[in-house]
């Protein structure tokens, strides 16, 4: 099990569009991921799942991954959102 926390700046956090590329990313790897916040932890791989955290602008989360992928997932995933979902 990997996992590393990350602050999301993006203007409209992680919401719908911005979501729907964090999860089609996630989707590329074998690993389960997870997204965590204030104790709530959602299947980083379900749109509904990652849009109920109601993850704003600021907020910290945590990503974890468990599998083969793990940490590739993960660091993937942060410089995702570290460069406000650009690649």
């Amino acid at each position: 099990m990997f996992s590393k926390e990350v602050e999301v700046l993006n203007q409209v956090g992680l919401h719908a569009r911005p979501a729907t590329f964090f999860i089609q990313k996630a989707n590329e790897f074998k690993s389960s991921i997870w997204v965590e916040k204030d104790e709530r932890k959602v299947n980083a791989k379900s749109l509904l799942g990652v849009l109920s955290l109601g993850i704003t602008k600021g907020t910290t989360i945590k990503l974890i991954a468990d599998g083969n992928d793990e940490e590739e997932a993960v660091v993937t995933l942060v410089n995702l959102i570290a460069s406000n979902f650009t690649e």
